[in-house]
């Protein structure tokens, strides 16, 4: 608000948007992994914006969890604590045992078919990090079927983080990573359609520790 009560101009924030997206997608994909700095001359340069964008963008994915900026070093694409991994592990266990527990007693048929879906396309996978997309997004139909609008919200607030779990687990062992999970989906996905809540829960959490187990014997 200003000095006189009214409301300031709006700023348009597409071009930043954008960028946010570019630049979202090469760490999903590796082209940036943990650790690596984010230059603002470099990245502008890349995406042919000015630096203010690039600027505005770094601040939104720090926001998301995906950036982080210090003084001395800039900003760089976040590397997971011990602490950052036990954390986001037991927030997703707590926000996926609602989200089952919701999707059983709430899903349409057509929630759960967009579920089956989401999980069968985890079989045309051919790398890991196309792997690690495909099962955001079936967790992403999982959470729109529980039809719980505010608990979504939730999963959206920490979607690139746990992205990030997951690519840091790829990054530290992959082997048969691209023929496990798929086959894991599959029990969740018959449990869901079973609309068994105890065997859901119960795989979902065997899911989320086989990720946990690899990142926490590392430390």
């Amino acid at each position: 608000m200003t000095a006189q009560g009214k409301l300031a101009p709006a700023r348009r924030r597409g071009l930043a948007d954008e960028v946010a997206d570019r630049v979202r997608d090469a760490i999903f994909d590796g082209v940036y992994p943990p650790g690596a700095q984010l230059r603002e001359v470099e990245l502008s340069e890349a995406l042919g914006v000015s630096r203010g964008p690039v600027r505005e963008a770094l601040l939104r994915l720090e926001r998301e969890g995906l950036v982080r900026s210090e003084w001395h070093r800039g900003a760089t694409v976040t590397t997971l604590s011990q602490r950052d991994v036990s954390e986001l592990d037991s927030l997703r266990g707590a926000l996926e045992h609602l989200a089952v527990q919701q999707v059983v007693a709430n899903a349409s048929d057509e929630d759960l078919a967009a579920v089956v879906h989401a999980a069968r396309r985890m079989n045309r996978a051919e790398e890991e990090h196309e792997m690690v997309r495909l099962d955001i997004a079936f967790h992403d139909a999982v959470y729109a079927a529980a039809r719980h609008q505010r608990l979504e919200q939730a999963w959206r607030a920490i979607r690139s983080q746990v992205h990030l779990f997951l690519l840091t687990r790829v990054g530290v062992s992959s082997d048969g990573y691209l023929a496990l999970i798929p086959d894991e989906h599959r029990a969740l996905v018959a449990a869901l359609l079973a609309r068994d809540a105890d065997a859901a829960l119960a795989l979902f959490a065997e899911h989320r520790r086989h990720a946990f187990d690899v990142l926490t014997r590392q430390g």
